[in-house]
């Protein structure tokens, strides 16, 4: 329920017209106040609300690594781009500093910073010795999930209005920065499709909501937290505000096994691991059957096999910008992709490139402004090598396709 009456006239004038919800659940007073990520009035209302109020804690709508990029922007200079790539990690690593571009574009534009409300609130609990929750999912869980919910073809219209949205150089409209104050960062990122995508905009949205329901209540139940008289205020995205506060009031899942459920990226599908094996089998299959016909045949299957998935993978580092010897890993790593589980050619390729030209403290630096113009992708060291692995993967897939219809077309 909203504040009474008596209290909102007592609120200092920073707070005046603030979306602010009272939630009580398990003896526990939520006072959650949605904000806008580009709006300095939201950054003055947490900390006039601090002010105002007594709380026994301060939760804020970030998860570890965002809180931790918050308190030290510079952290990710610090990044192994061989452990990244080892990892798989490397798709991830991309999209997340696509999201950082898009941020940034709109704090030159409107002079906040996005999260800067965020801040504020880390900010106050710390300077007045409160617990502080992180009760937001990890950007990389949800953008796994976000990414798994979509169809094979949704998936290219997601890159494309990702990509849309960085290198898009006409100004935002002051319009779509006020739709940007009452809603979510990703939700924005993604806006046209997680409108349109029921999956998409509950892996974005609504499961966010529920597990951040979720996270208070875990939070509140450690023994730690009880006081006599517990309040706590939350600190979330306007376009959290109404589900949050539902779900809040109405949950009724064990909390930890809703976070349990929620943290974790949905299993990947099996069918296209199958079909893309099998399609490889028919190839080799194909192969071997021209090398029972007679050697002169098979030997020019398998050379057109070699061909064109290394010729493709190596076209992908080539229009990378990449350095020789990893245009020479590609092609050597992508015909033998089906004898070789783990690191892809694309990831082979990518660790060649780091190692012929390493990442240098300037690359690093100035990585986040490289990236928001065409060029900076393949001027910027960390960015090329990104870029080569994600060319790299994609020839090597379109080679081997393009491989097995040629096969198929001279032998049939």
């Amino acid at each position: 329920m909203s504040a009474p009456e008596t209290e909102v006239t007592a609120l200092p004038a920073a707070l005046h017209g603030q979306p602010i919800e009272r939630v009580q659940r398990d003896g526990v007073e939520y006072v959650v106040l949605g904000t806008a990520h580009v709006s300095r009035s939201s950054m003055e209302a947490v900390e006039a609300l601090l002010d105002h109020e007594h709380f026994d804690a301060v939760a804020v709508e970030l998860c570890d690594s965002r809180a931790q990029s918050m308190r030290d922007p510079e952290a990710f200079k610090q990044m192994d781009l061989f452990k990244v790539i080892r990892q798989g990690k490397a798709g991830m690593v991309a999209a997340s500093l696509v999201l950082s571009t898009f941020q940034k574009r709109l704090a030159d534009q409107s002079g906040i910073q996005p999260g800067a409300e965020m801040k504020a609130a880390m900010d106050g609990a710390e300077r007045r010795g409160l617990p502080l929750w992180l009760i937001d999912r990890e950007v990389g869980t949800t953008l796994k999930r976000a990414w798994r919910s979509v169809g094979f073809w949704q998936r290219f219209g997601l890159l494309g209005g990702l990509l849309a949205s960085v290198f898009e150089r006409e100004e935002i409209e002051q319009g779509e920065i006020e739709k940007l104050k009452q809603g979510d960062l990703l939700e924005s990122a993604f806006s046209e499709f997680a409108s349109s995508s029921k999956p998409l905009y509950d892996s974005l949205i609504g499961e966010r909501d529920a597990f951040m329901a979720a996270r208070l209540r875990e939070e509140a139940a450690r023994p730690a937290t009880t006081t006599e008289h517990r309040r706590v205020l939350v600190v979330i995205g306007a376009g959290h505000l109404k589900g949050l506060c539902t779900l809040l009031r109405e949950q009724q899942d064990d909390p930890a096994a809703k976070v349990a459920e929620l943290a974790v990226p949905p299993p990947k599908a099996r069918w296209p691991k199958w079909v893309a094996a099998g399609l490889v089998l028919l190839v080799f299959a194909a192969i071997a059957w021209a090398f029972h016909r007679n050697a002169s045949l098979g030997t020019q299957a398998l050379l057109a096999w070699v061909l064109f998935t290394g010729g493709f993978a190596a076209l992908g580092a080539l229009v990378a910008g990449a350095h020789p010897f990893s245009i020479t890993a590609a092609f050597i790593a992508a015909p033998i992709k089906p004898f070789r589980p783990g690191i892809p050619a694309g990831g082979i390729s990518a660790m060649a490139e780091a190692w012929a030209r390493r990442p240098r403290v300037v690359d690093f630096d100035t990585l986040r402004d490289d990236i928001v113009h065409w060029s900076g992708w393949w001027k910027n060291r960390v960015a090329r090598t990104l870029l080569n692995f994600f060319l790299v993967s994609v020839g090597t897939i379109v080679g081997e396709y393009s491989a097995g219809i040629h096969i198929f077309k001279s032998l049939f």
